[in-house]
């Protein structure tokens, strides 16, 4: 367990109804306390992470896709990567539609194919003040991409008539926004038995009993939602890489090994801000599993501050890999929904990116400043 200090210790002992122990005394448990949620403006946080994999030898020539950090903004930058292993090639491909990266190798049969990475970079928490605006401007042909609809978010249909729904009397795109927002936590849950982050096919997730999924089905409904609305909106693909300072276990990766810790973030578009971030997966995360009882009401202590502050605000803890959508990769022709996990293929066969085990990969993160 981390180093906690005593007085925070203590804090969390009480927040958990336990009877902490001092000079020998038991000391009384004391009611628990709402915890705070509430990202604010942050220092650089500098963090390295690798990504380890070793298939079986001598079953055919393979090949190997690792997503890279992609994104240099106001809240993530890059250092640099590493590549290592015994591949034949090796390269970082910059897919040129949207500017994703990631490492493409290829491994001759008869050997056991291994590849690391090890990307070094920095993350700082996201937060943005809508009661104030400035000139902002983004590059038309990447608002008009935020605004098109994909393989898994066709926008007319079930989609255009749910947007439309949900959005009616709405003056602004601030406006719409919340009210989609507002939606998907009241109407949708985390369904724990959806494999990894989901599909993200938003026609599935709305005709799924309870409107439920994981990352990549809830954020990516809100942002379909958004595109039909006339609001520009992405999912960003990336990996939780460390805990939340906030003390939210479900809202942070809780050990260096991360493997299965991906996450998909969400942003619109909005005049006078820019980019703006967006979480209403998280929301229901916490709502799900932040504690043993699955709390229903979007009104509970517990959820109203995270529901508050993921509309706008995310949590330096996570690296952003791309915001791509049918992806084609080096190698490939099938298009990819998303690159938000390692893809491989062995003797032609796809791996099941889902399997880490059986895939034989693992990824770990590391602070860079402690």
């Amino acid at each position: 367990m981390p180093y906690q200090p005593r007085r925070s210790f203590l804090k969390l002992a009480a927040a958990a109804g336990l009877a902490p122990v001092l000079g020998g005394l038991a000391l009384p448990a004391r009611a628990a306390e709402p915890r705070r949620f509430a990202p604010q403006p942050s220092d650089w946080r500098s963090f390295q992470t690798v990504t380890r994999v070793t298939l079986p030898a001598g079953s055919g020539p393979a090949q190997v896709w690792l997503p890279v950090p992609s994104l240099d903004n106001d809240y993530q930058r890059s250092i640099g990567n590493e590549i290592g292993g015994n591949a034949a090639s090796a390269r970082i491909v910059t897919d040129p539609a949207s500017g994703a990266r990631y490492l493409h190798a290829s491994f001759q049969g008869g050997g056991a194919p291994e590849l690391v990475l090890t990307s070094s970079l920095q993350t700082r928490n996201r937060t943005v003040d809508l009661s104030r605006t400035a000139e902002v401007a983004e590059d038309p042909a990447v608002l008009k991409a935020a605004l098109r609809p994909s393989g898994n978010k066709p926008l007319d249909g079930v989609v255009a008539e749910t947007a439309a729904g949900i959005t009616a009397g709405a003056q602004s795109d601030v406006d719409k926004v919340r009210a989609i927002y507002a939606w998907i936590v009241t109407n949708c849950h985390r369904n724990l038995d959806t494999p990894g982050c989901g599909p993200g096919d938003v026609v599935a997730t709305l005709a799924s009993a309870g409107k439920g999924g994981k990352c990549a089905d809830l954020n990516g409904l809100f942002v379909a939602l958004a595109r039909a609305s006339g609001v520009p909106a992405r999912d960003v693909y990336g990996i939780r890489v460390a805990p939340s300072a906030f003390g939210f276990k479900q809202l942070g990766a809780n050990d260096a090994a991360i493997t299965g810790a991906q996450h998909c973030r969400a942003e619109v578009w909005l005049s006078g801000h820019g980019w703006v971030a967006m979480d209403p997966a998280d929301v229901l995360k916490v709502m799900r599993a932040e504690t043993d009882t699955w709390i229903k009401d979007p009104a509970d202590p517990l959820v109203t501050q995270v529901n508050a502050a993921l509309f706008g605000n995310w949590e330096g803890n996570w690296v952003g890999y791309n915001t791509a959508e049918d992806l084609v990769l080096a190698g490939r022709d099938r298009p990819l929904p998303f690159l938000m996990y390692p893809q491989a293929t062995l003797d032609g066969k796809p791996l099941d990116e889902l399997d880490a085990k059986a895939f034989a990969y693992e990824i770990t993160a590391r602070p860079l400043d402690a």
